[in-house]
């Protein structure tokens, strides 16, 4: 399963927003991230018809199996790796950003054994 950055950072997006209101739409994700709503909108059609995720008439958005398989991936490897980071004395801002970048390029080995170390 390759999917890029951006698409991993939507999903993501929408996993953590789900956590937090009952519903997501593309307003939530674009207020969100910060992002214009025409440009989150292209970016829900491709991930829609990527079958990541389900868009009802309303504007719901939810996340197919396969779209949130790859959202959990993605927001454990950005949570553990901002506590390994904070813990190693990087600022948590800073931390939190980093982890933002590392988290879509690191391999699952190097990952799993970092998960490892920290637990």
């Amino acid at each position: 399963m390759h999917i890029n950055e951006s698409a991993e950072n939507y999903l993501e997006t929408i996993l953590i927003l789900s956590k937090a209101k009952p519903v997501v739409r593309s307003v939530d994700i674009a207020e969100e991230l910060n992002f214009k709503k025409s440009s989150v909108s292209v970016a829900m059609k491709n991930l829609r018809e990527k079958d990541y995720i389900t868009v009802t008439k309303e504007g719901f958005i939810y996340l197919t199996p396969s779209g949130k398989e790859i959202a959990e991936m993605i927001y454990e490897r950005h949570e553990l790796l901002t506590k390994w980071l904070t813990r190693l004395g990087v600022d948590g801002e800073i931390a939190a950003q980093d982890a933002c970048r590392i988290e879509h390029v690191i391999s699952k080995e190097s990952f799993e054994a970092i998960k490892k170390h920290v637990k």
